[in-house]
């Protein structure tokens, strides 16, 4: 999670100042802790604060909990050495909520990025009312809540990954849950509340899971010095998300890469959207397993039948996935014809499926994308990291408020 700020100028007031140098000073030690250890000098070095300013700034940040310090490390120059500082393991965390179609997954990120706590429960959503859905998702994260406190992690807030179209708080419509208009992150934040009386309310944010499975990838993944590219994720629909120069790409009204509803073939079969023939109805999970001759409501065991299948050769199974391969390919061509990113990215159900659907969507994207911008065999096909899905995104967003103003999220005196 790269994102280190810079000093502001004179005409800031004392206060202000001081509380973006501490985000400064934070993500500084954040970032230094990945790739080794940090010291105080170190820090000054990369933030270009004075030696007397960090130090200062490090003290404040440990004494409410944020940074710990832990032996020494030799600097490789002359004097003596620094203590290492590191982010604390226990105090301020994140909350992510992922609720999908056919699963719920919540986890629990700590300030250093790292998933510590995490409860998935397989279970069908469709036929459940929103607020059905939403109070089994506030059960699961309230078990998880309590998970993270006996690890001494303190939740200071909670963010909502959904599918379909998500605005200020709300699902403007997700068609495969059924959903229109649902205000899902009041009624997630109130059957919470509901299940924890005596606890502190949790604020609660909400966002397309797509978007936050690449915020995940960008953060978290094997991306290295990729900053700009095309996430896809299958599942029961199709998600995209595009993010360029590390900056996630949210369009005029927040619905940037609804690519599961781009049409592949007009007359093709109804899509739950509306529309007719959307890649969805090609390459999504419930189309994939029953082209296979698999139970399309089969889920995570449809989906490991299909790649054991897949595995010893089945012709209907190999035969299904080469088509939603090529049907992505051809998809994805117009995408990157259009904005030439530098990868593109597939999560969810495609990851353990890339050794079947990677080659026929790489012939498409290498038939179809203009001369020069896709070769084969690049390596600009690739599937996600392990890290990149959108529970973790979820909780890495709170992450972010949490380093970007510690001073908000410090302990209460006495608490």
């Amino acid at each position: 999670m790269k994102n280190i700020l810079t000093p502001l100028g004179p005409k800031a007031d004392k206060d202000t100042v001081r509380r973006h140098n501490l985000s400064l000073v934070l993500r500084a030690v954040r970032d230094e802790g990945e790739r080794g250890e940090a010291t105080r000098a170190g820090v000054a070095a990369r933030v270009g604060l004075t030696r007397a300013a960090v130090s200062s700034l490090v003290e404040q940040l440990m004494d409410s909990g944020f940074l710990t310090e832990s032996g020494k490390t030799f600097s490789g120059h002359a004097g003596r050495p620094g203590t290492a500082l590191k982010v604390a393991r226990t105090g301020p965390a994140g909350l992510g909520v992922e609720i999908n179609i056919d699963y719920v997954s919540v986890c629990v990120v700590d300030l250093a990025g790292t998933g510590r706590v995490r409860q998935t429960e397989h279970l069908d959503n469709r036929g459940a009312s929103a607020e059905e859905a939403l109070e089994r998702a506030a059960r699961i994260a309230a078990r998880t809540l309590e998970s993270a406190y006996e690890q001494e992690l303190r939740p200071v807030g909670a963010a909502l990954a959904l599918p379909g179209l998500v605005s200020a708080g709300s699902v403007r419509q997700a068609p495969n849950l059924g959903w229109n208009e649902v205000p899902a992150q009041k009624l997630f934040a109130d059957a919470l509340a509901a299940l924890r009386p005596g606890r502190p309310v949790l604020p609660v944010a909400s966002e397309n899971e797509a978007n936050l499975a690449a915020l995940a990838e960008l953060w978290f993944g094997g991306l290295d010095d990729v900053r700009s590219f095309l996430y896809l994720t299958g599942e029961i629909g199709v998600g995209g998300a595009l993010v360029l120069n590390g900056e996630l790409l949210r369009g005029a009204h927040g619905f940037a890469g609804e690519i599961g509803h781009v049409v592949v073939d007009p007359a093709g079969p109804e899509c739950r959207c509306g529309s007719r023939g959307c890649l969805e109805q090609y390459a999504g999970q419930a189309a994939l397993l029953r082209a296979a001759g698999i139970d399309g409501l089969g889920g995570a065991s449809g989906v490991l039948e299909l790649e054991r299948r897949a595995e010893a050769g089945d012709p209907d199974a190999v035969a299904a996935v080469d088509r939603a391969g090529r049907m992505l390919g051809r998809v994805l061509s117009g995408a990157v014809n259009l904005i030439d990113p530098d990868a593109v990215v597939l999560g969810g159900i495609y990851r353990g499926l890339m050794p079947w659907l990677a080659p026929p969507a790489d012939e498409e994207l290498t038939g179809r994308v203009v001369s020069g911008l896709w070769s084969p065999g690049s390596g600009r096909l690739r599937a996600s990291s392990v890290a990149g899905d959108a529970a973790r995104g979820a909780a890495a967003l709170v992450v972010q408020d949490v380093l970007d103003d510690p001073v908000a999220y410090a302990e209460p005196a006495g608490g």
